[in-house]
């Protein structure tokens, strides 16, 4: 690895990102484990709405899921499933 923290780290190698440095969470979406960028914070974000209809806690979801990573419209149903499965693990955590 190469970089510091002025200059950002990088890969010595390839010049991307080095895999220790990769806060991609990872989970089931049709059984394939996918990552989710910035998913703790997108669940904080909507958690904070306070919502109770799972409709609308799939809705939120989904929409910052989709502002922050690439969501095939095909998937997009099990992707919402998968983000408030999640999200409710979130929850049962923090209780």
């Amino acid at each position: 690895m190469g970089g510091d923290d002025k200059d950002g780290y990088y890969c010595s190698i390839c010049g991307g990102i080095p895999p220790d440095k990769i806060k991609t969470k990872k989970i089931l979406i049709d059984g394939k484990e996918t990552g989710i960028d910035q998913l703790d914070w997108i669940i904080e974000e909507v958690r904070k709405l306070h919502l109770t209809d799972d409709a609308a806690i799939t809705e939120e979801l989904l929409k910052r899921t989709m502002a922050l990573n690439y969501v095939p419209t095909k998937k997009k149903e099990a992707y919402g499933a998968a983000l408030l499965e999640d999200y409710r693990k979130f929850l049962q955590e923090r209780l």
